[in-house]
C-alpha cells in the first residue's frame, strides 16, 4: 500500500501488476479491450494501492468527459423521476456518468443551466420537458455538444427529439370515448406552450371533428395538478356536466379524479376519466386510471442510441422520433362492449 503522502498513479499500478501503463488505461476505459487475466491483475493492484483513475485528466487528454448532462424542469410528475432513472441506468451501462440539473421552465433559467453544463465539458445534453431557444441551440451546436430533447419537440431550433406519438395518442383517446357513447366529452389539456400539450390536444380535436362532434369543454391545465383541479371544479359547477374527461397527463388526472369524488361522483360510472403517461400510481387501486402508456423503455433506448451515435459520428443532423403508445384500460372509464 502507498504511504499517506503518496497518491497512487497508473504507473504504480502497472509496476505492481507487471503490465504496461497503457494496459492499465485500457482496463479503466469503458469499451476498451483488455484480457480477463490483465484486467484481474490490474484491478487487484489498484485495490491494493487504493488507486482511482483521474477522470478529469483523461478528459483533458481525450477531449471526452464521458459525462452526459440531464436537464429537467420539474419532478412532481412521476413520469420524470422514472424517466431519469432509466436514462441514467442506460447511459451508465454505456460507460457514461450522469450530471442531473433541474431548471425553472423559463428562457433565463434553462439558459443558465445549459451554460453550466457546457462549462462542465459534458459530451452531450438531454433536455426533458424544457424548451430551448434557437439562440441557445446555436450556442450548443457551436460548442459541438450533441443535444436531444426528451418527451418534448420543438420546431425551428434544429435539435433532435424523442417523444411518444402524441397526436395519435390524443386521437386514440377521443375514439375510445366516442365508441363508449359518451355525449359530453371534455378535455383538460397540458400546457399549450409545450409540444406534448399541443399535440395531444390536436389529436383529440381532430378525431372529435372527424366524428362531427364538438368537445363539451377544453381548458388548459398547464400540466399542473392544482390548475387541473380548478378546471374540473368549473366543469362541474353547471347544471350540465361532462360525462367524460380526457386529461393531458396522469399527474393532472389524479387531481381531476379527487375533485370528481369530492362532488359525490364515481369515476368510470358517472364520469369517464382518461389520462396520459401510465405512471406507476395509475394502476394503484385508489385510481385504476385508464391512460395512454408512454413507451418509456423504447423512448429511453432511442434517446441513448441517438445520443451515442451523435457523439461518435460528430454529425448533428436533427431527427424527430415518435413512438406509438398503447391505451391501457382500467376502471376509471366506461369500457365499450366488444
Amino acid at each position: 500500500m502507498t504511504d499517506e503522502h503518496h497518491k497512487a498513479t497508473s504507473l504504480d499500478v502497472a509496476r505492481l501488476a507487471g503490465v504496461s501503463q497503457s494496459a492499465v488505461s485500457r482496463v479503466f476505459t469503458p469499451g476498451a479491450s483488455a484480457s480477463k487475466r490483465t484486467k484481474d491483475k490490474v484491478l487487484k493492484a489498484a485495490t491494493e494501492l487504493g488507486y482511482r483513475p483521474n477522470v478529469l485528466a483523461r478528459a483533458m487528454i481525450t477531449g471526452r468527459s464521458r459525462i452526459i448532462g440531464l436537464v429537467v424542469a420539474y419532478l412532481e410528475n412521476q413520469f420524470y423521476p422514472l424517466a431519469l432513472e432509466r436514462l441514467s441506468n442506460a447511459l451508465q451501462a454505456q460507460g457514461y456518468h450522469i450530471l442531473i440539473f433541474t431548471a425553472p421552465n423559463t428562457v433565463e433559467g434553462v439558459e443558465a443551466v445549459i451554460q453550466d453544463l457546457m462549462a462542465y465539458q459534458v459530451d452531450g445534453i438531454i433536455a426533458a420537458s424544457v424548451s430551448i431557444t434557437s439562440k441557445l441551440a446555436d450556442e450548443v451546436r457551436k460548442a459541438g455538444i450533441p443535444t436531444v430533447l426528451f418527451n418534448r419537440a420543438q420546431d425551428g431550433v434544429g435539435l433532435s427529439s424523442v417523444t411518444s406519438a402524441n397526436i395519435l395518442g390524443g386521437r386514440k383517446v377521443a375514439r375510445f370515448l366516442l365508441d363508449g357513447e359518451h355525449e359530453r366529452i371534455a378535455h383538460i389539456a397540458g400546457w399549450q406552450g409545450s409540444s406534448t400539450g399541443r399535440d395531444r390536444q390536436s389529436g383529440f380535436l381532430v378525431e372529435m371533428n372527424s366524428a362531427g362532434r364538438n368537445p363539451f369543454s377544453v381548458m388548459d391545465g398547464m400540466f399542473d395538478r392544482d390548475v387541473a383541479m380548478d378546471c374540473t371544479e368549473r366543469m362541474l359547477s353547471g347544471t350540465v356536466i361532462p360525462d367524460a374527461i380526457f386529461v393531458g397527463n396522469d399527474h393532472m388526472a389524479f387531481g381531476v379524479m379527487d375533485v370528481v369524488r369530492a362532488h359525490g361522483l364515481v369515476p368510470g360510472r358517472d364520469i369517464s376519466i382518461v389520462g396520459y403517461d401510465d405512471v406507476p400510481l395509475a394502476e394503484w387501486g385508489a385510481y385504476q386510471l385508464t391512460t395512454i402508456r408512454q413507451p418509456l423503455n423504447r423512448m429511453v433506448e432511442s434517446t441513448v442510441n441517438l445520443m451515442l451515435r451523435m457523439i461518435d459520428s460528430g454529425e448533428e443532423t436533427p431527427e424527430r422520433i415518435e413512438i406509438e403508445g398503447s391505451l391501457i384500460l382500467r376502471s376509471s372509464s366506461h369500457i365499450p362492449e366488444g
